[in-house]
């Protein structure tokens, strides 16, 4: 639903607001990161993080890769090769799919939403943003949650610049602050 809007809609409208004339310069969604930090859940003495992997897996429709600490850093008591995080990385469908899903399901049902914080671009008009509560998605069985977990999200676009970005996911229906 959300590609064909994209094609139909959003390119011409990029298009003109920009002032671009090749269609291959209008800037487009490349992939959606999906990060979750696991070090707490592991510190406090939890082995079996396979739930929130689960969850993670039900959240983003695919499966996840288990993220392992490189070095060892004693004030955080974290050992080499301990698991620190989860990951999974969308494209194509399944990433149109997760957007759509996002901003017309999920983030309306935050309490007391007043929008995603406008200034998550870095220079070249990626946009990242966190969510406190993985909870607040549907597909997260709410009976089996231990402790709730944070979840970072990150949108790569192949925008040049900050205002770019911006305006091609307000054009997606991102509700950012005002």
């Amino acid at each position: 639903m959300l590609k064909e809007k994209y094609i139909n809609e959003i390119i011409p409208a990029l298009k003109e607001k920009l002032e671009i004339s090749n269609v291959m310069d209008v800037p487009k969604v490349e992939k959606v990161v999906l990060n979750m930090g696991i070090g707490t859940f592991i510190r406090n003495g939890n082995k079996d993080y396979s739930a929130i992997q689960n969850h993670l897996s039900a959240i983003a429709g695919q499966a996840c890769t288990v993220r392992y600490a490189k070095k060892a850093v004693s004030n955080f008591k974290l050992r080499a090769g301990m698991p620190v995080g989860l990951t999974v990385t969308l494209r194509g469908d399944k990433m149109y799919n997760f957007l759509d899903k996002l901003v017309h399901v999920v983030l309306p049902r935050v309490r007391d939403f007043r929008g995603v914080n406008k200034n998550g671009f870095d220079k070249e008009g990626n946009y990242n943003f966190g969510i406190k509560e993985h909870t607040i998605f549907l597909e997260v069985p709410q009976d089996d949650v231990v402790k709730s977990h944070g979840l970072q999200i990150t949108v790569k676009t192949t925008a040049k610049s900050k205002e770019a970005g911006r305006e091609l996911l307000t054009q997606m229906g991102f509700p950012f602050s005002k």
